[in-house]
């Protein structure tokens, strides 16, 4: 039983793991196309600060009725944008690899939004640009990628059009004076100073983890005619994807922070943010590896002859048919043993001992014709209440119907007598006809008449 209950817990809490939230810390996408100098990458960062005033306060006096939002869109021209790409280089390098980014827009939204119990403060950067010097080396057969660019992070203040974009407590500090007072100095502080721009957890997810999938469209020979994008015309594009949190790729959860503050009453500060997410694309069939401790995927315009792969990884296709041949067979033995188990068990005689019972006709003939139909009975009625009908328990015994009283002498036994029980007298002389016959008895002449003259 305590193995059934342990195997039962263990299913819920892969079940559990295995689903992921629907928004993400970070989530990056990036298509990368080794026959060009440079591929388009986005990554959108997000996190959710609450701030919860159960028992009022000054904090639910100030904010439980605001609502405001501080959005902007900025490009390289912009000189906080320009030192947010030196800051990703330097990540970059730092990190190993040698790819580097050449092009950045940056779009911001933050939203407060005050309720009656809290106040949640959205936060949103996104990161769109072009990543260069991706390519290691190249030659007839096979491109070298780097793929050590992943950790798109950044702990310094940034900046962009004159909003600090990178620490949930700045925002707060410019236009939330009164709030930032309660908060400084606490721990909670602590927790809004921490960089939004974090993609360190998509770096350190090695990709060998990550779901694999390739995609021969781009080879039909009719791929034009659905649209398909000209960058893979001719080309099968690779797929790996990360966030699927299970035991295999890893346990993903959300980073949640909590702190309290005591000020003129109990102030709860949670930061949320989900579990991260990626998925990265490169033209050709691509093949992880490791150089100088760096990813990077070997690349092919198409995938090697007879490869097969699921999308847990390069999973040869003889092991998946031999694991259901396995259970196949599993099956068949089940069955067999089944069977022979069901003509060994011993069966109890429950009914009558065919020995004791005697067979005789019930049928009669008719016309010349008779039926061979009959019966079995008991040879003998000494255990008959043990094999008796159990219908017959059932059936209620009906008492018999009471016996009608014998007509007396004095009744009369013909048609013109009158009843016995009413004393009345025959009225056969006031009918003028008799209806007796030799049996009756009526006194009156005209019955005596037709007595003797029957007689």
């Amino acid at each position: 039983m305590s193995r059934v209950v342990a195997l039962t817990i263990i299913l819920a809490s892969i079940l559990v793991i295995s689903s992921s939230s629907a928004a993400w810390a970070a989530q990056m996408d990036a298509r990368i196309n080794p026959n060009l100098d440079e591929s388009f990458f986005k990554v959108n960062y997000q996190k959710t600060v609450f701030i919860e005033y159960p028992n009022g306060g000054k904090l639910f006096d100030e904010l439980h009725t605001k609502e405001w939002t501080v959005r902007g869109v900025a490009d390289e021209s912009d000189p906080g944008v320009q030192e947010l790409i030196g800051r990703l280089n330097s990540k970059i390098q730092n990190d190993g690899s040698a790819s580097s980014i050449s092009a950045l827009t940056v779009t911001y939204d933050f939203h407060l939004k005050g309720r009656n119990l809290n106040t949640s403060i959205d936060y949103k950067v996104i990161l769109e640009g072009t990543l260069t010097d991706y390519v290691i080396n190249k030659d007839q057969t096979k491109t070298l990628v780097d793929m050590g660019w992943r950790g798109l992070s950044v702990t310094d203040e940034i900046v962009v059009d004159g909003v600090e974009i990178n620490h949930p407590i700045t925002i707060l500090k410019e236009s939330e004076p009164v709030v930032y007072d309660v908060l400084k100095g606490s721990e909670a502080e602590e927790i809004l100073s921490k960089n939004l721009i974090d993609a360190e957890f998509i770096k350190d997810q090695p990709m060998t983890n990550w779901h694999f999938l390739f995609d021969p469209t781009g080879i039909n020979v009719d791929a034009s005619g659905f649209g398909l994008d000209e960058s893979i015309a001719g080309f099968v594009v690779s797929h790996w994807t990360m966030g699927e949190s299970s035991i295999r790729e890893g346990r993903q959860v959300e980073r949640v922070f909590e702190a309290e503050v005591n000020a003129d009453q109990n102030y709860v500060v949670r930061s949320v943010q989900s579990a991260d997410a990626a998925n990265l694309s490169s033209i050709g069939f691509g093949a992880l590896d490791s150089l100088d401790g760096v990813e990077i995927i070997g690349v092919t315009p198409t995938a090697p002859e007879g490869f097969a792969t699921t999308s847990t990884g390069e999973f040869p296709i003889l092991i998946v048919y031999g694991m259901a041949g396995m259970a196949a067979i599993g099956g068949i033995a089940f069955f067999v043993f089944s069977n022979r188990a069901l003509k060994n068990q011993e069966t109890a005689q429950t009914g009558i001992d065919p020995s004791r019972l005697t067979g005789y006709q019930t049928s009669a003939s008719a016309g010349g014709y008779q039926t061979n139909r009959g019966e079995a009975q008991l040879r003998d009625e000494s255990n008959y209440q043990q094999t008796r009908n159990v219908y017959e328990s059932e059936t209620t015994q009906q008492a018999p119907p009471p016996a009608t009283p014998a007509a007396t002498e004095e009744e009369a036994a013909c048609g013109c007598a009158a009843s016995a029980e009413m004393g009345s007298e025959c009225d056969c002389e006031m009918q003028g006809s008799c209806l007796c016959d030799a049996s009756c008895r009526c006194n009156a002449d005209i019955c005596r008449d037709q007595v003797s003259s029957m007689s």
